[in-house]
């Protein structure tokens, strides 16, 4: 204790006072020499923890990792692109170490002006050379080139805006001199080394006419004749105890099948009650019988048509052979007796239904892909047809002959919707267009086309005869007025559908509170007329749901058919 105080001061010191301990801290600054029998152990005192007072603000950056979504505090802009900490990965090529400031690669940084980008740009299109934008001057010259090096040094590099590259003429013989009648050529006079070919004679002629008849004849592809036609029926009995056929309409449904006037209010479907099955492949359209609706026909792509009961056992009343492709559309009559059917075998054939048999054959050697009766009573000898070769064709099943085309669209036609109280009909076109015409005037009065209109396969008029609802490819229906000027409906549009690439056709409710749409998923969707609002949609079909009708008479009943082959009922 005593060498202590001699080595620092008294001990009183270090306990009295701060003023003491500071003191007792600068002795210790100026060390006196330690006596040699007194030991360091004893003269030294080991501080574990001194007080430690930082001169300036820590330097150390915070690492950030590079898969963080958020940062709870404002770093720096060297902290946020600061190099990725952590070892180098070993696996990495040559390339993907290179630096990179676009996906593509390095871009050094330069200026150029938009005049000279775009000359160089020209002059390399045009005469194939341009100066190298990666020397900027360096070689001996000053300029350097890439692309085609002779022409650029033959050119000295001129541009296209400097002069214009020479044109190599071709000599041609003159004579200009107007008395020289028979030697006279003016500006008709033939080029050096020109050829002129002999006409044939007529000997030549007339074999070269057999040869390429020979070979015509031997590339010639075949035309497909049209299918003998055939018809089952798959009931006992074709009529009933009275004498009368399946055309007519049961009384004893509890449903009038015979009025024009729809159900008080329809309400959405809840169940399927029913299922038909028989065809083999993908069903591509299905109609009610006119009126009455008691009847439902179906074509499918196993070429065959076929006709359904919808009330009592719903059997299969008789299936129609004679197509041998895939019938794309069928339409009824106003009576429901004859229908027509068209094949991609480029063949439309009327049937009678009852019995059978074709009544006749019409074809214009394209794909029809649509048809459809004109509507009036008395004009039920007609029936028009859409083709693939962009027109629309008008039959007389009387004559069959071809009695008008409308050929104005460009694209293969896709619906046929006659409007106006059947004055005008409706078309629409793989083009994106709708295009409204007159009855039998081959011009359209009125052209539809806007940039944001798609395609639009199918297209139902609304019972009140006021709206078109098209089903449009970008997933959307859209609604035209059926009157006047044919305006789009901008604050009606039903979406939620998924139809891209799929002509799903579409149907109102007889009371137009709904309407019912399927989709390329396989379900079926109802939305509100007025809101637009979806109500309900459903898995109906485990392929795409092509099509959906409501049953003109009962007030929730729904058919829907898919291309897994078969046509459901829903009640």
């Amino acid at each position: 204790m005593n060498s202590l105080q001699n080595y620092g001061g008294s001990s009183e010191s270090e306990t009295d006072s701060d003023s003491g301990t500071e003191k007792a801290g600068s002795d210790a600054l100026h060390l006196k020499p330690l006596d040699p029998s007194v030991s360091i152990a004893k003269t030294l005192a080991v501080v574990a923890a001194p007080d430690v007072i930082p001169l300036g603000a820590s330097d150390v950056a915070r690492a950030i990792d590079p898969s963080t979504k958020e940062l709870t505090y404002n770093p720096k802009y060297s902290e946020l692109f600061a190099p990725v900490q952590g070892p180098e990965n070993p696996f990495l090529t040559e390339q993907m170490r290179a630096p990179r400031n676009t996906l593509s690669g390095y871009v050094e940084k330069a200026h150029i002006s938009a005049f000279n980008f775009e000359n160089q740009r020209r002059t390399f299109h045009t005469y194939g050379f341009a100066l190298d934008p990666s020397v900027n001057g360096e070689v001996a010259d000053g300029t350097s080139y890439v692309g085609d090096l002779q022409t650029a040094y033959d050119t000295d590099g001129k541009t296209v805006f400097e002069a214009p590259k020479p044109k190599k003429k071709r000599k041609q013989e003159k004579n200009d001199d107007p008395s020289d009648i028979e030697g006279f050529l003016g500006p008709w006079g033939k080029y050096e080394n020109e050829k002129t070919l002999a006409k044939p004679s007529e000997e030549e002629k007339a074999a070269l006419e057999e040869l390429l008849a020979k070979r015509h004849r031997r590339n010639r592809i075949p035309e497909d004749k049209p299918l003998e036609e055939k018809s089952i029926l798959h009931i006992k009995d074709p009529l009933d105890y009275q004498g009368r056929s399946f055309l007519h309409a049961p009384h004893d449904l509890g449903v009038n099948l015979r009025t024009d006037a729809p159900p008080d209010r329809c309400f959405l479907p809840k169940s399927h009650i029913h299922t038909w099955t028989g065809h083999t492949k993908g069903i591509s359209a299905i109609r009610f019988i006119p009126k009455t609706a008691h009847l439902l026909l179906s074509s499918s792509m196993d070429c065959r048509v076929k006709l359904w009961e919808v009330y009592n056992e719903r059997r299969c009343i008789r299936t129609y052979f004679g197509h041998r492709q895939a019938v794309k559309d069928i339409g009824f009559n106003n009576k429901g007796t004859q229908f027509v059917s068209a094949g991609y075998d480029r063949y439309i054939k009327l049937w009678d239904t009852e019995t059978g048999d074709v009544v006749h054959r019409f074809t214009s050697r394209k794909i029809p892909f649509c048809l459809k009766f004109h509507p009036d009573n008395n004009k039920q000898h007609l029936f028009v047809a859409g083709t693939s070769d962009k027109k629309i064709i008008c039959w007389d099943i009387r004559s069959g002959d071809i009695v008008q085309e409308y050929d104005r669209h460009l694209g293969a036609v896709n619906t046929i919707t006659f409007v106006d109280e059947n004055r005008r009909f409706v078309t629409t076109s793989d083009d994106k267009s709708m295009r409204i015409w007159e009855w039998d005037i081959p011009v359209d009065v009125k052209y539809i086309a806007d940039p944001t209109m798609h395609s639009m396969p199918s297209v139902t008029l609304a019972p009140n005869g006021k709206w078109l609802a098209c089903q449009s490819l970008d997933n959307k229906i859209v609604i035209f007025s059926a009157l006047n000027r044919f305006k789009m409906n901008r604050k009606k549009t039903f979406t939620g559908h998924m139809v891209s690439g799929y002509a799903c056709s579409l149907d109102f409710s007889p009371d137009m509170s709904y309407l019912v749409s399927g989709d390329g998923d396989g379900k079926a969707y109802i939305w509100d007329w007025k809101t637009t609002k979806l109500y309900k949609k459903w898995q109906a079909h485990e392929g795409v749901c092509i099509s959906s009708l409501w049953h003109p008479h009962e007030p929730s009943r729904l058919v829907t058919a898919g291309w897994d082959g078969l046509i459901k009922y829903w009640d």
